[in-house]
């Protein structure tokens, strides 16, 4: 009979913890509002918006001004057209003429041995051809 009362002890004792243990997280995430089933409204909900550049910090001095001029003098960046007829020329083309520049890439079209061909060349100092 003892065996049996420690037993049970031991058992109530480890489902008494048990609950207690489940009971407590689970009452942290509930919230109980009594007044009207809502929150408060946030802070400064019914105050009017700032006036406009309200808090900005004031432009930069040279706000207005014309841009500074390019680097390098000045000088144009990029394939020059003329650069890249004249590698167009060195690599068999005749009449090599530029038929279109784009930001990416510079496309001349010409005469190879075999008739009509077009190269492409890379929009950037030098000329890189890109085949």
């Amino acid at each position: 009979m003892m065996q049996f009362l420690t037993k049970a002890g031991i058992a109530l004792v480890l489902s008494a913890g048990t609950l207690a243990g489940a009971t407590v997280p689970a009452s942290a995430q509930v919230d109980i509002y009594i007044d009207g089933g809502r929150p408060p409204p946030p802070p400064g909900y019914g105050r009017p918006p700032p006036p406009p550049g309200y808090g900005r910090p004031p432009p930069p001095p040279v706000y207005g001004r014309p841009p500074p001029p390019p680097p390098y003098g000045g000088r144009p960046r990029g394939c020059d057209p003329r650069l890249a007829e004249d590698k167009a020329m060195d690599y068999g083309f005749r009449r090599a003429r530029v038929v279109d520049i784009t930001p990416r890439r510079v496309i001349v079209q010409g005469f190879t041995r075999r008739g009509p061909d077009e190269i492409t060349f890379g929009n950037v100092r030098g000329c890189p051809v890109l085949r």
